[in-house]
């Protein structure tokens, strides 16, 4: 039976965070239509460089004369007013259906992702969508039309969650292949080795983009709450486990507490906004909350 993956973006969802804007919080190529002179590039009047094709660009833009002396595909470069290029990166592993409430963190994260969509083509803004788990599952690449929406949606639909989370080789492929600077969105459990986050995080700041993080989590995976024996299945390739959750509780919260304050350490220190919500929270008043933290950064930052 076919899915309507139209359910990740709900009318009434969209009525109350309609009025939200998605704002970069430091200059990155591509904030907002109109608002700034890009200092990088795009394709308007004025010639500014070439830079090698990648995949998913203008074959518009090939500059062919270049191509007959090399032998080699090259993007012709102008300056412009340009907007904002976003990359939403999806968590599509097995860990991700866990949900104790109405929605699992998949489709809670897929919500996320919905809805930041429909707010960056409102803007006219571009979107991109990488969704994954043990390695690439889907590229949706960058649009900046209405109708692009759809396309995003149905991606996220395509497949039920699975196998393990390889999040390295994930952010890897987005820091190699896009070259121009812009935001970079993880929606994820970060159920992934920390070294390999931390490692792919590094890479995009280095390339010059503006990270941000939503790190969904179940109201359970944080509280704990469960009482009496209780039997816990395995995960991405982990047993099954039979205990009192009492027993465990106060190691089990410390230890999310640690993981958790490793990532939002590490975040800090490098400029990537962290943000944890839980799937028990309404959607607008997460995103309400943590689109006007940004603004308020990026106000900060440029006083």
């Amino acid at each position: 039976m076919t899915r309507d993956y139209r359910r990740f973006l709900r009318p009434e969802e969209l009525s109350r965070i309609s009025r939200l804007e998605v704002r970069a919080r430091s200059v990155v190529e591509g904030f907002l239509s109109g608002m700034h002179r890009s200092p990088y590039f795009g394709q308007s009047v004025e010639f500014a460089q070439h830079r090698e094709y990648v995949a998913g660009d203008d074959t518009r833009h090939i500059d062919w004369k270049v191509w007959s002396k090399t032998d080699k595909y090259y993007i012709k470069q102008f300056e412009e007013e340009t907007n904002l290029r976003t990359w939403l990166l999806v968590d599509l592993s097995e860990s991700m259906l866990f949900g104790s409430g109405a929605m699992t963190k998949y489709e809670y994260g897929c919500t996320v992702a919905a809805a930041l969509s429909y707010l960056l083509l409102r803007q006219q803004d571009s979107v991109g969508m990488v969704s994954f788990d043990d390695d690439i599952r889907q590229i949706v690449p960058s649009r900046s039309k209405q109708n692009h929406l759809h396309s995003l949606l149905a991606a996220m639909d395509a497949k039920d969650p699975k196998e393990k989370t390889d999040i390295h080789n994930v952010l890897a492929t987005v820091a190699e292949k896009e070259s121009r600077k812009g935001m970079v969105v993880l929606i994820s459990d970060l159920f992934v080795d920390r070294e390999s986050l931390f490692h792919g995080l590094k890479m995009l700041r280095h390339r010059g983009h503006d990270v941000m993080i939503f790190h969904i989590m179940d109201d359970e995976e944080l509280d704990f709450s469960y009482s009496g024996t209780t039997k816990f299945e395995g995960m991405e390739e982990m047993d099954d486990l039979v205990c009192d959750p009492r027993a465990l509780r106060e190691g089990y919260v410390e230890a999310v507490n640690e993981f958790m304050d490793e990532i939002r350490g590490y975040c800090a220190r490098t400029m990537v906004d962290y943000q944890t919500i839980r799937t028990s929270e309404h959607l607008d008043a997460a995103l309400a909350h943590y689109l006007n933290h940004r603004i308020g950064m990026r106000q900060s930052v440029r006083n």
